[in-house]
């Protein structure tokens, strides 16, 4: 990365997220009383007196964590430490000097990282004094700061400030492809996110609900910068359960808001599911772009599947997205991912498509012709002429008599005649039809 990275570590429930959020300036990461609700790597850009630097929030570490989620954990925060060119070190100044505050710092001494050792939750005047038992650490002095009433930590971004390496000539950055990973819970998203990453930056686990922030990763695809927002699985809103499982949604709703194209996962072997339908209905309602990514197609010929047959399936039960490409994959194996993300690339292209106002007219006379509007209350449509004014999505403005003559068949009609011409495959287009005067004889 350019910028240079910041992370925030410690053991579990010490505040980590809450200052991540502060600094950052939006609540990013999840937030809650219980131990372990951050899990993989949560990074945001964010600057503190006018230098920009990247800020990762980390897992708690624990000095013997149980097996399983907790060990990923772990590991995740320690790729955190190893990226970072500075470590903020959270302990608690309520609970005191723990087993596990020693075991983190014994990993940030081997990792040589310039570290910045604060006892969070220092809100009163007692805590702040017995903050003097962290020099135990060995890591140098610690700073006594408060996330959440927001006492200490300009002091703190000064430290780490004076401690990033200088900073590089700034040159204009290219604007990034950010393609959001979504799907039902358990088909796949986070082993995918490692598969197109070609590494491990995501928890991977049979257990479903295991990723709960919303992972943005930047890397290089074939020259051009792409986000990837990997996000919690998506359930039926009656389904979800209150707490940590709601803010998981509902951030992998804002992040299809975010994004620019929805990579919908499916399972291949419970293809275009109801559950799957609700979540391209989010997709349809932010006007994203659109790839369907049949994942775990290593078990095709066990399911006795080919792509012919499986795509079919999927159109028929997603039929309403008809325009969607359907990409076949393992995340697993990484079979099709250069495909997949060749697919993503012209999706996002086909978003920043424009058709000329003569050339969207001269379709609109021959579709007229060709199907005349139906009369509604016995008053007939007429168009008087069409424009394109926006992108991303393509947006098509029809000036008419009247818009409450628009049927919807006839709407989706024009969609179909204006895709047939101009393509925009994978992505909605919005039609707006607006009111004009009729034209004076």
């Amino acid at each position: 990365m350019s910028k240079p990275v910041v992370a925030l570590v410690g053991r579990p429930n010490v505040g980590k997220s809450t200052l991540f959020n502060r600094l950052v300036g939006a609540r990013v990461a999840i937030v809650a009383d219980v131990a372990g609700t951050t899990r993989d790597r949560v990074t945001a850009e964010t600057s503190w007196t006018d230098r920009r630097f990247t800020l990762t929030d980390t897992g708690g570490i624990e000095a013997e964590p149980a097996p399983g989620l907790r060990t990923h954990v772990k590991e995740q925060a320690e790729t955190a430490i190893r990226e970072a060119d500075v470590v903020v070190f959270l302990v608690d100044a309520r609970d005191g000097l723990t087993a596990d505050d020693l075991a983190v710092a014994e990993i940030l001494r081997k990792s040589k990282k310039p570290v910045i050792l604060a006892a969070n939750k220092a809100d009163n005047e007692t805590r702040r004094q017995n903050t003097v038992e962290f020099y135990a650490l060995g890591l140098g002095e610690p700073l006594p700061i408060s996330a959440y009433h927001n006492i200490g930590v300009s002091d703190l971004m000064d430290q780490v400030i004076a401690r990033l390496p200088p900073a590089p000539p700034e040159e204009p950055e290219k604007e990034a492809m950010k393609l959001a990973i979504v799907g039902r819970p358990n088909v796949g998203k986070s082993r995918l996110l490692n598969a197109i990453l070609g590494e491990e930056r995501s928890i991977v686990s049979d257990v479903p609900g295991t990723t709960r922030d919303v992972i943005d990763t930047t890397f290089d695809y074939k020259g051009e910068p792409v986000v990837l927002l990997d996000t919690a699985g998506i359930r039926r809103s009656g389904s979800v359960e209150p707490g940590v499982e709601r803010a998981s949604v509902l951030r992998a709703m804002q992040a299809i808001e975010r994004a620019d194209v929805a990579l919908l996962v499916l399972d291949a072997s419970e293809l275009g599911t109801a559950q799957d339908a609700h979540v391209v209905g989010y997709v349809l309602e932010a006007y994203k772009g659109l790839v369907l990514v049949v994942n775990k197609w290593d078990l095709a010929e066990k399911l006795d599947l080919d792509e012919e047959k499986a795509a079919a399936v999927v159109r028929h039960r997603l039929r309403f997205v008809s325009w969607a490409p359907v990409v076949f994959v393992s995340a697993l194996t990484g079979q099709g991912i250069d495909k997949l993300m060749a697919q993503a690339r012209e999706v996002y292209e086909e978003r920043t498509r424009r058709v000329s106002t003569s050339l969207m007219n001269t379709l609109v006379m021959r579709a007229a012709s060709r199907h005349v509007p139906p009369p509604v209350k016995g008053r007939r449509l007429h168009i008087y002429y069409a424009t394109q004014p926006g992108v991303s999505p393509p947006t098509f403005v029809f000036f008419v008599n009247d818009p409450e003559l628009v049927h919807f068949s006839y709407k989706r009609f024009l969609e179909n005649a204006i895709r047939e011409a101009f393509g925009f495959a994978g992505t909605p287009v919005r039609l707006v039809f607006r009111a004009r005067s009729e034209p004076s004889s």
